[in-house]
């Protein structure tokens, strides 16, 4: 069943436009999209300079969202990104001064090179959209997103995330180096950062909503809900995964299935759909037996051992 939506072909345009920005990724800003209508949380996990950044602010610019960049470091404190009361001698008591936390798109930028202490600041406004200062508890702008980006962990100077805040994530990917054309365009093109500026709002706020209540509306049928729990199944009962897939997983699964299909024109989530989003989905949940963790050698060994109904 097609579904041809002004939101539709709004988002196809907003592939084609960040598209210019990041070039050769087209999946990857497909995935990122769909994390977004999903309403989840993204995280970006690759070297530096590999345009991690850029997607983000990309991605913000042209779904006209209010963007805020927060840079990650290891004198970070949970203040400096929540915000802080500070006392108003005119007003004779404290008045609290915002953090950039308060924003549409949160950039939290090499996340894992803060303190667990200042990574823990972001917890309750992944899960609840909302932060608790001081006492006070304070709504975060809606929609509310955090992009996470993060260096790889053998890297000096990082903290990995635990286990409880990555789960946070609805989607990890990573960008890779671009193709030869890709990056021949790129070094002979201009800056990405001056493109970004000059780049048009396709949807705002009001409209990003709505694209996402049309995407909780899409169809799964109980045919596909039943290889939703069969891969969840399997992963919990094959020796090839130590941890399996948790219940949270799994309507993870399901929501980014569901932005998935809405991208490419359908009312109805189809198993292709699961499997373009189930690399980005798991990579970052599951286990193998030593603990190690091959986002992509997982994800095949689901597909490759479950059969669609």
């Amino acid at each position: 069943m097609e579904t041809n939506t002004p939101l539709a072909v709004v988002l196809e345009s907003a592939v084609r436009q960040i598209g210019q920005i990041v070039l050769g990724k087209e999946r990857e800003i497909r995935l990122a999209l769909a994390c977004v209508l999903a309403r989840g949380h993204l995280l970006i996990e690759d070297l530096p300079g590999m345009g991690k950044t850029t997607l983000a602010h990309a991605l913000a610019q042209t779904l006209g969202l209010q963007f805020h960049r927060i840079q990650f470091t290891a004198d970070l404190l949970p203040a400096d990104v929540l915000g802080v009361s500070v006392f108003d001698r005119e007003r004779s008591r404290f008045v609290f001064h915002p953090g950039p936390i308060f924003a549409h798109l949160i950039l939290a930028d090499e996340v894992n090179r803060a303190t667990p202490k200042a990574q823990s600041a972001l917890l309750e406004a992944m899960e609840e959209h909302q932060v608790t200062v001081e006492g006070e508890t304070r709504p975060l702008p809606s929609p509310f997103f955090v992009i996470a980006t993060q260096n790889p962990t053998h890297q000096v100077g990082t903290f990995p995330l635990p286990e409880s805040q990555l789960d946070r994530f609805l989607m990890r990917i990573e960008l890779g180096y671009p193709d030869k054309q890709a990056e021949r365009l790129l070094l002979a093109g201009e800056d990405r950062r001056d493109m970004i500026t000059h780049l048009r709002p396709l949807l705002e706020p009001a409209s990003l909503i709505a694209a996402q209540e049309n995407v909780a509306g899409i169809f799964v049928s109980e045919a596909l809900l039943d290889y939703v729990q069969a891969l969840i199944a399997y992963s919990r009962s094959s020796p090839q995964f130590g941890t399996g897939l948790s219940p949270r997983a799994g309507l993870a699964l399901v929501h980014a299935s569901r932005a998935w299909a809405f991208l490419c024109g359908r009312a109805e989530v189809l198993p292709e759909d699961v499997q373009a989003v189930l690399s980005a989905v798991t990579g970052h949940r599951l286990r193998g037996p030593s603990g190690e963790s091959s986002a992509n050698a997982l994800a095949q060994a689901l597909l490759a051992n479950v059969a669609i109904p």
